[in-house]
């Protein structure tokens, strides 16, 4: 809630006029407790999960339009009750698990500083503190990530979000209860870490989500923006770590490949990409695909 009773007196204490964007915020926050403010990550969240795989579930029944070519694992076709199922599983966890989370972690918000007043943060700052938040929840994913295929964290937790090995969209929320609060302690990090406005807050969720979602495609398409980030891994990157498994020991980061690549738990990818560049060229590889899919052609890779 702004402590303020009118845009002028707002303008008065900022000693300028407002800019739309802050005269949009007051008019929507000024009366709202930022207890609501803060749960609207609930409706984001829902609606995330619910929308952003809609295009991709269109794109899976259609692959015989074209975009079979764009497929990672070609071999691999889920149906519509298949991709459903999925959803009202994660639907289930959505209700139990992630919005009550959401409704009773505001007191950790406040804390830790996320403001909702005047003046809002500009461009510049929002996407400043993005970059910190990706970066430091891609490094701390990482090594939990890695913690959870060991044995115990396999078996007990992370082999549910294992059980799609080609994943899709609707897959990327899918995971052991105790994995989704886990994993919430890395997105929690770059916010305590560096504070910002609760409008970069809602930002960041929904960006760290949709993220997830593209990763969990299923699909390399040619035209995503997120190409053009540098040392981020992408739908292709993350479902080799799918196709491997629970004996995957490789492409363990989130968003961005420099962990993997540091400390080496790059290299089962990068020899299995290699196999395949030489299959291809030798035209060894039965029904390769063009377009940036890649083929799996035999189960041997795995073991790299």
């Amino acid at each position: 809630m702004l402590p303020f009773d009118t845009i002028e007196e707002a303008a008065t204490l900022l000693g300028r006029n407002l800019t739309v964007a802050e005269t949009m915020w007051f008019k929507y926050s000024a009366k709202k407790s930022d207890y609501y403010l803060y749960c609207h990550n609930i409706l984001f969240l829902f609606l995330i999960f619910s929308v952003v795989p809609l295009p991709l579930v269109f794109v899976e029944m259609m692959r015989s339009l074209g975009f079979d070519k764009y497929k990672i694992q070609p071999k691999v076709s889920l149906s519509l009750p298949e991709m459903f199922k999925c959803y009202k599983d994660v639907m289930r966890m959505f209700v139990l698990v992630v919005g009550p989370l959401q409704l009773v972690s505001y007191p950790s918000i406040k804390i830790i500083g996320i403001r909702t007043g005047l003046p809002l943060p500009s461009l510049w700052e929002i996407v400043a503190q993005l970059t910190v938040y990706f970066m430091i929840e891609d490094y701390t994913n990482y090594w939990i990530h890695r913690f959870l295929h060991g044995k115990w964290g396999y078996e007990k937790i992370h082999r549910v979000h294992h059980e799609y090995t080609a994943p899709i969209g609707f897959a990327a929320p899918y995971a052991h209860w105790l994995e989704v609060l886990i994993l919430g302690i890395p997105s929690f990090l770059g916010p305590a870490i560096v504070p910002g406005h609760m409008i970069t807050f809602w930002l960041w969720i929904a960006l760290r989500q949709i993220e997830a979602i593209e990763t969990h495609s299923g699909y390399d398409f040619p035209w995503t923006p997120t190409r053009f980030i540098p040392f981020y891994g992408g739908a292709d990157y993350h479902d080799y770590h799918h196709y491997v498994g629970g004996q995957s020991q490789s492409n363990f980061a989130s968003v961005f490949t420099y962990c993997d690549y540091i400390y080496g738990t790059d290299k089962g990818y990068r020899y299995h990409k290699k196999v395949l560049r030489k299959l291809k060229e030798g035209s060894k590889v039965d029904g390769a695909q063009n377009g940036g899919s890649y083929y799996y052609p035999t189960q041997d890779l795995k073991s790299e």
